[in-house]
């Protein structure tokens, strides 16, 4: 794989986590919120959406690093 090929990929992979973290940051209110500020208020439900958006961010950009260095090393 190319240098500009391998660079390019990479901030691709970097990027990729932080758009699709955010996007689940502001769409978990949706989902789990229940339409109700007392529970969207607690400690617990800030934990539990601040733990799914690493974990799906972290997951994405492991992936995406993986695959940008399991290519060939000439």
């Amino acid at each position: 794989m190319s240098t500009s090929l391998t660079v390019v990929l990479g901030i691709v992979a970097i990027l990729l986590p932080l758009i699709v973290g955010r996007l689940v940051w502001k769409r978990f209110d949706q989902y789990y919120g229940k339409n109700d500020e007392a529970h969207m208020d607690t400690l617990e439900y800030f934990l539990k959406k601040l733990g799914l958006t690493i974990l799906i961010a972290f997951i994405l950009l492991w992936a995406g690093m993986s695959l940008v260095f399991s290519g060939n090393i000439s």
